[in-house]
């Protein structure tokens, strides 16, 4: 037993002598792996395929036949000819439903958005009947519904109406319309066949929020001139120039029948759609609201001639289907670049919107849309249209939102609203004739006041000071100046925002949480322990010509500001600067010139940099360039605990 018991004693002794070794000998430290060299041009496709085509859009024709290739290409540009395959009567009934309700409502909206465009009535029904059919055909949302929508109306008339005025010079107008409209098409058309969607990203969720919400309220006041009946009105948008010119009109200007018919049929509306908000089974309320309100007013003007008292009506409406315009767009001459500035502008709007309500509707039905068909679809209706007599279309996201709650299963009901359009050109239109422009303006105001999203705008403010600003500029910008300036404004604030965060990116310095190996910001984790003669500085950015300057600077100011702290409350000097580099994840020559100069910057000081978790991008140009021999292999980590366990082993073990 005395035996068994020494040996026992001389087995834990052996141990805790092995153990009591171990705690001074320095754990496995691995090394950051230099990524294999690639061929370039295998390098430079990869980088082209990832920018262009990341959704891979040619997946499904690996491994078919010539025959099956075919198909699916044809299918690809024409997706009527899949989900067609699979049509049935259940679908037809929902898109049948579906396609009833929102041709009750495009019908009156049409004829007022022609109204916001300077166009003649019929160009609005026109754009609801031609678009809708080319993107039944070649759309990939089952949600959307073609038409004109107020916002791009609004934006076509006012840049139009810039150039040429359209009482004077009707049908120079008209054809400058149809010209901006082509454009319109083939700007978008041209974004989805190269794949060139990502640019309309740069306008900002903030700056668009803002634009529409500005749009929507100069679109209200514009209203006002069909709403109180007023003949003489002011061509400018902003707010200002509008209540002048409808005080200064006040007195006798105003049309006390007019302002009744309309005051009555807006309560109607915005009471049809109050109710629709809170049953949404009675969704169908709000959306032949419009309609039953034009047939209400209309029988009240013909059955008392309030025309006669000075309620101005829509008056004739052209009969028949859209005539031929392919001899009106100019293709020479001064109006030529007027048209082709113009149609980019509104083409981009048109296309900004679709694209988001096409997203929105894809995401709560839970299917794929593909944002470059879209935009390839949108382009290709647009110049179809422009050649019959339509001006710009996209999806109206009233008209949208009514066709996903009415049970619409695919782009079909744009192909029976369109039926109904049609119909209503070849045999109704006459009957729009006593229909007062007061009801056109109580649809088109209860329609954009959707627009105005100020719940969103409070969430921006919640969220991002910066965006919020962005918001503001392009709503005050649009209801101030004018529909181009906010638009400007929004663009603008949009791109400052990007080149500062580019050009200011963001660092932090690390420290240790307490009880594990991580280091983390410590203005978000106050607990965090600073390594003593450690700095540790986090880069939460590419670094590219643009910053590279600045992340140097900024990292000597931070180890200035270090350095000032610790000689004030007595401790020792910094001797490592730990440089975490897990965000960075690229670098180009500016910035590996930005880091040799920070390494001089710290040899003088008697400071030594250290590399901490360079990702494969980066490892590979810095030992490209030798920087990696520059500073040393061994001070190249794959972790920051990696780095300080080297540099401060007596704080690693002892934390």
């Amino acid at each position: 037993m005395g035996h068994r018991t020494e040996s026992m004693d001389t087995k834990e002794i052996d141990v805790r002598s092995l153990s009591s070794s171990n705690c001074h000998t320095l754990p496995y430290v691995h090394k950051v792996g230099v990524p294999p060299k690639q061929n370039l041009w295998k390098e430079f496709s990869a980088m082209l395929k990832e920018t262009f085509f990341s959704d891979d859009p040619l997946r499904s024709f690996k491994d078919q036949s010539r025959s099956r290739k075919f198909v699916l290409g044809m299918q690809a540009v024409f997706p009527i000819l899949s989900w067609g395959r699979s049509y049935n009567l259940a679908k037809l009934k929902g898109d049948l439903i579906a396609g009833l309700t929102i041709a009750s409502l495009c019908i009156p909206q049409d004829i007022g958005y022609s109204k916001l465009a300077n166009l003649a009535p019929q160009y609005g029904l026109y754009s609801s009947f031609v678009p809708p059919l080319v993107y039944a055909f070649m759309g990939s949302s089952r949600d959307i519904a073609i038409g004109p929508v107020a916002v791009v109306s609004l934006l076509l008339g006012t840049l139009l109406q810039n150039e040429i005025d359209p009482n004077k010079n009707a049908v120079e107008y008209r054809r400058l319309a149809f010209t901006a409209t082509f454009f319109a098409g083939i700007t978008q058309a041209i974004l989805g066949i190269f794949r060139l969607g990502f640019l309309i990203d740069f306008l900002s969720h903030a700056a668009v929020v803002g634009f529409m919400g500005g749009a929507a309220i100069t679109i209200a006041l514009q209203q006002l001139k069909g709403f109180l009946g007023i003949k003489k009105f002011t061509k400018k948008t902003d707010i200002i120039s509008v209540m002048h010119s409808v005080w200064g009109s006040a007195q006798h200007g105003w049309n006390w029948q007019t302002i009744v018919i309309g005051a009555t049929f807006l309560a109607f509306l915005l009471f049809a759609k109050y109710i629709g908000k809170k049953k949404k089974k009675l969704f169908w309320v709000p959306a032949i609201a419009p309609l039953i309100s034009v047939i209400l007013s209309t029988f009240f003007v013909y059955i008392t001639h309030a025309e006669k008292r000075g309620v101005q009506i829509v008056k004739h409406i052209e009969k028949g289907i859209n005539p031929s315009s392919v001899n009106e767009i100019y293709f020479t001459g001064d109006y030529l670049l007027k048209g082709f500035r113009i149609g980019v502008v509104a083409g981009i709007i048109a296309l900004t919107e679709a694209v988001a309500i096409g997203r929105t509707f894809a995401t709560m039905k839970d299917y794929q849309l593909d944002g470059n068909k879209e935009m390839v679809a949108l382009g290709t209706m647009n110049v179809v249209g422009s050649l019959t007599s339509c001006y710009v279309a996209t999806g109206s996201f009233s008209r949208s939102a009514v066709n996903y709650m009415a049970g619409c299963q695919t782009a079909a009901s744009n192909i029976i609203m369109s039926l109904v359009v049609f119909l209503t050109l070849m045999f109704i239109t006459p009957l729009f004739e006593y229909t007062p422009n007061a009801i056109l303006s109580s649809i088109i105001i209860s329609a954009v006041i959707s627009l105005i999203d100020y719940e969103a705008a409070i969430l921006i403010w919640k969220t991002d000071k910066f965006d919020f600003i962005a918001c503001m500029g392009a709503f005050f910008g649009v209801v101030f100046a004018s529909v181009e300036i906010g638009l400007l404004i929004a663009v603008s604030i949009s791109f400052a925002k990007l080149l500062l965060q580019v050009t200011r990116p963001r660092t932090a310095i690390l420290g240790k949480i307490p009880r594990t190996n991580v280091y983390r910001n410590i203005q978000q984790y106050p607990d965090a322990t600073k390594v003593p003669g450690v700095l540790i500085v986090r880069v939460d950015s590419a670094i590219y010509f643009s910053n590279s300057n600045y992340i140097r600077e900024r990292t000597l100011r931070w180890l200035t500001d270090e350095e000032e702290q610790l000689k004030r409350d007595g401790l020792p000097k910094i001797q490592f600067l730990i440089v975490e580099m897990s965000p960075v994840t690229d670098i180009d020559t500016s910035g590996i010139h930005a880091l040799e100069e920070l390494y001089r910057s710290l040899q003088k000081r008697s400071v030594q940099l250290v590399l901490a978790n360079p990702g494969p991008v980066v490892m590979d140009k810095l030992h490209a360039s030798s920087f990696t021999s520059l500073i040393g292999e061994d001070k190249i980590f794959l972790t920051v605990a990696d780095a300080v366990l080297t540099c401060s082993p007596k704080f690693a073990e002892d934390v």
